[in-house]
């Protein structure tokens, strides 16, 4: 009685620990996604101008995910000792080449994503910026049906629709003279905007891609070392677009000249790349603890909040066709979010009778079954669907 009873308070134990992970994850996704969009925008309206710092920013904090995994390497000691295993027969079996090659393709796509971002924060107004971002969703399911044979079910068929729509409507709006630019860049930064969608759809469908065929790890381990190498080749391409441009010479005269003073300008700098890894670490958290499905229903939850934000912090207009388009966005990452619900359902049935399986998220996760039972006997794993980022 006593045996069972302990075992029992160390079962509840372990769910209200992961149940706080969760909600602490969670807190960091919605609360950073929108904080940092805000800042980012805060720094050009306050007198920013330069496109490469704005790009960097998104990305140099990513020294912060070495303290993460850290601590979380501290907390999960059990799975420390096979993880070091694992990535050493791996390193043993691969290539250092080809390993080096991904990481340097995918940290130079990157920085492409968040350079085309640059502009869409610089020319639109922020509640605009996150809505047509939405449309992320979209690329990333075409992309994965040609990399990653990703299905086209009624529910993503009608999430794509949606959210085509959520995007298309803001064409419409004429909003060029409330942003204080001229259509001329204001289209400029609404078909940038499009892009960094296209480009980080395609990011997320290569990054799936490569855990399942080139790394064959979604470990956790795996997952952070490879957003932190990436992070480092595409901050390195940024400074050098930085350097070559010649933009730095300006910042110098653009921090003595920002609205807020000197101090706000370093801080807003600060605080805007912590907050976007702040952003990752919560992404990669929930999917570990929970599943992509969980994530993406947080993602889709968080989308309110940038356009709610803007109107209260730069009093962006919210007029009836923005109201829609969140309206319908929502309903499309929801669709979307449902689908995936739906196929986990399906697969968990399909693998009630094999032990220590670890349960994929996505239909095109069945064939990768049989190599995913022969890992589950050195480590547990949880497979990487997509990360929806704004």
């Amino acid at each position: 009685m006593d045996g069972e009873s302990s075992s029992s308070s160390v079962a509840i134990s372990k769910n209200r620990k992961r149940w706080f992970h969760i909600f602490l994850y969670s807190f960091f996704v919605l609360s950073c996604q929108a904080t940092s969009t805000i800042l980012g925008r805060l720094y050009y309206q306050n007198g920013g101008k330069s496109k490469w710092m704005g790009s960097l920013l998104t990305i140099i904090g990513f020294p912060v995910l070495v303290l993460f995994r850290f601590f979380s390497t501290i907390t999960q000691q059990p799975q420390t000792t096979t993880t070091a295993t694992t990535n050493t027969n791996f390193r043993n079996l691969s290539s250092f080449t080809t390993i080096g090659s991904v990481y340097i393709g995918i940290g130079l796509l990157v920085s492409a994503t968040c350079y085309l971002s640059s502009f869409g924060l610089l020319y639109l107004p922020v509640s605009t910026f996150s809505l047509i971002c939405a449309s992320q969703l979209v690329f990333t399911a075409f992309f994965s049906y040609i990399l990653n044979s990703q299905k086209f079910t009624p529910y993503i068929v009608n999430s794509l629709f949606l959210l085509i729509i959520s995007s298309t409507l803001l064409v419409f709006n004429n909003e060029s003279q409330t942003a204080k630019v001229s259509k001329a860049k204001y289209a400029i930064g609404f078909l940038c905007t499009v892009a960094a969608s296209a480009t980080n759809g395609l990011l997320l469908s290569l990054v799936q891609l490569i855990l399942r065929k080139v790394l064959k790890r979604n470990t956790f381990s795996t997952v952070t070392e490879m957003v932190f190498y990436q992070s480092i080749v595409a901050t390195c391409a940024l400074l050098v677009g930085l350097f070559a441009s010649g933009e730095w010479k300006t910042l110098t005269g653009e921090m003595k000249s920002y609205k807020l003073g000197e101090v706000s300008y370093v801080m807003t700098l600060v605080f805007t790349a912590i907050t976007w890894q702040v952003y990752t670490i919560g992404l990669v958290g929930l999917i570990f603890e929970s599943s992509s499905v969980f994530c993406n229903a947080i993602t889709a939850v968080g989308l309110p909040i940038v356009p709610i934000l803007a109107v209260v912090v730069f009093h962006d207009k919210m007029d009836g066709i923005k109201v829609i388009s969140i309206i319908l966005a929502i309903w499309g990452f929801l669709s979307f979010a449902y689908q995936h619900y739906l196929d986990d359902k399906d697969l968990k049935k399909n693998l009630e009778g094999v032990p220590n399986l670890p349960l994929p998220v996505s239909s095109q996760d069945k064939d990768d079954r049989d190599n995913k039972q022969q890992a589950a006997n050195s480590e547990r794993s949880i497979e990487i669907d997509m990360i929806p980022k704004s």
